[in-house]
């Protein structure tokens, strides 16, 4: 079915999925069917004793030795039709034509940091502690931006659950992940990839190539592209150079399934999907005294963020951000947002990782903070972060050799 952009619905074709308002909010189906599920089901299939197969892998790639995993950042579960014509492998691998394809959920916030350490470690969010894009640090003035994350604080005090490439190492599977060499230092990936050896790869055909190349002594890989996410924020869905993104993640992965050796899977993924937001749907909190009123520290991004407020303010922001924001977004305490599922459990050491008050966007509202975060962020195009089915909702696609 072809996707209706002015109804805001869509489903891939040939998915069986029922259809979907893009803007419904999506639970994450921890333990079931997400993104934490994807790395143990992985291990299982290959052997690792301890590992949980929620996602039932094992049946349909009983005989599979090696494993090749790809995450394709921002090519949600309902971009996919709008990738149909540039993207006939990922199609075919969605409709069931080649493999199988079904629909999965991300973790909450779903966005990149929070998502490449969800599936890096296979846990919830809540667990590893990775629960936003920019977090504030408890008892400190500094709020930790994931993506830029290079010294402080320590990765393995800030992310303390193993990864399932620690895992993979230790059961003798050798790991590899494959990814921009720019990236290989810093704390984010320390937190999702730590235990793999560090393959280079930045753009379509030498991620392939570097993923082809260690399946010969790895038993598995796991392959990372951002252009689809990038082309979103930069030009939005579906424009001339999204579709020429989408089309280098095919190229991709078509030729991982060309290249599989003998015994080998392949699993296409995403961190999160994307929504256009029209540029009257876009409230720059920083520009509004009710909104910056009692608040500290402003943490988050632009769908979901986070208010840590001045002692004794917080009751008062939250009704005042409730009064003012209306049907906008959904505005909650920190325990109302944990009590929700959102992150999964959620230990204390990591409680204060998360505002006083949650603001969660909805409809196609962003919460823009011009004085906090860089003036780029206020002319990207498309966003994701939020519960809508257009961001939590991601393809789990598998096919086998």
């Amino acid at each position: 079915m072809a996707p209706d952009r002015c109804t805001g619905r869509a489903a891939a074709a040939g998915s069986g999925v029922r259809v979907t308002s893009l803007l419904e909010p999506v639970e994450p189906r921890y333990g079931r069917e997400s993104l934490a599920d994807v790395m143990p089901s992985v291990l299982h299939v290959l052997g690792v004793d301890g590992e949980a197969d929620a996602l039932g892998l094992a049946a349909e790639l009983a005989g599979v030795r090696r494993i090749a995993v790809v995450l394709l950042d921002g090519l949600g579960w309902h971009q996919l039709p709008l990738a149909a014509a540039p993207a006939p492998t990922l199609g075919d691998m969605a409709a069931g034509r080649l493999g199988r394809g079904r629909a999965i959920t991300s973790g909450f916030p779903s966005t990149t940091p929070v998502s490449l350490v969800t599936l890096g470690t296979g846990t919830a969010p809540g667990r590893h502690g990775v629960v936003g894009f920019n977090l504030h640090r408890p008892g400190t003035d500094r709020v930790l931006n994931h993506l830029r994350w290079t010294d402080e604080p320590d990765p393995a005090a800030w992310q303390p659950v193993p990864t399932a490439f620690t895992r993979a190492e230790a059961a003798g599977l050798a790991p590899v992940v494959v990814t921009n060499p720019a990236f290989g230092g810093s704390g984010l990936s320390a937190s999702a990839y730590r235990g793999a050896r560090l393959g280079a790869g930045v753009e379509a055909d030498a991620v392939a190539a570097a993923m082809l190349a260690a399946l010969h002594d790895s038993r598995l890989v796991y392959g990372y592209l951002p252009d689809v996410d990038r082309a979103g924020h930069d030009f939005g869905l579906a424009t001339p150079q999204w579709q020429r993104a989408a089309a280098d993640a095919d190229r991709l992965v078509a030729r991982l399934l060309d290249g599989l050796p003998p015994d080998s899977a392949l699993i296409v993924t995403a961190d999160h999907g994307q929504l256009d937001v029209p540029a009257d749907r876009r409230i720059d909190l920083d520009l509004d005294p009710r909104l910056t009123e009692g608040v500290a520290f402003v943490a988050g991004e632009a769908r979901v963020r986070y208010l840590h407020t001045r002692p004794g303010a917080e009751d008062d922001v939250r009704q005042t951000w409730r009064t003012v924001l209306a049907d906008r977004a959904l505005v909650v305490s920190r325990e109302e947002a944990v009590a929700t599922g959102w992150f999964g459990p959620v230990p204390e050491s990591h409680l204060q990782r998360i505002g006083d008050v949650v603001a969660v966007c909805r409809d196609r509202w962003v919460l823009l903070a011009s004085a906090h975060e860089p003036p780029r962020l206020g002319n990207m195009i498309a966003f994701h972060g939020s519960d809508t089915a257009a961001e939590m909702e991601i393809p789990l696609l598998v096919a086998r050799r």
